[in-house]
């Protein structure tokens, strides 16, 4: 599997993802990015070992303390991905916003005939 294709897979599941954003704020131990679940340290440590793999995280080694720390490089590159994407519906909304816009233009003297008329003719909205 590519890299970009771990990076998604690793961020699909929303564990993972509050992990990620733990780790955001600075390295962690995995008890420390086990306490805000309801799970066990084994489960909580399945989740590092994906991340790991999806070379989103990295784990060091202090004394007995091994912490987790978060990697950008994998996450830089899922960004620039999106990024085209992004600019490609920019694009289309603006089009979208500039064809409404002409829309509008065209009822706008539309709707002055149809008022001016109907004053002609005495008649009321």
């Amino acid at each position: 599997m590519d890299r970009l294709s771990l990076t998604f897979s690793a961020l699909a599941d929303p564990t993972r993802r509050a992990i990620l954003a733990r780790l955001s704020s600075g390295p962690a131990s995995v008890n420390e990015l086990a306490a805000p679940f309801s799970m066990s340290l084994p489960a909580v440590s399945k989740h590092l070992k994906v991340l790991e793999r999806a070379q989103l995280i990295a784990r060091g080694k202090e004394a007995q303390w091994r912490p987790c720390a978060i990697k950008a490089a994998p996450l830089k590159e899922a960004t620039d991905w999106m990024e085209q994407y992004r600019q490609f519906w920019e694009a289309r909304f603006d089009r979208l916003d500039e064809y409404l816009k002409e829309l509008q233009a065209q009822e706008k003297p539309a709707q002055a005939k149809s008022a001016s008329s109907s004053k002609k003719h005495g008649k009321r909205k």
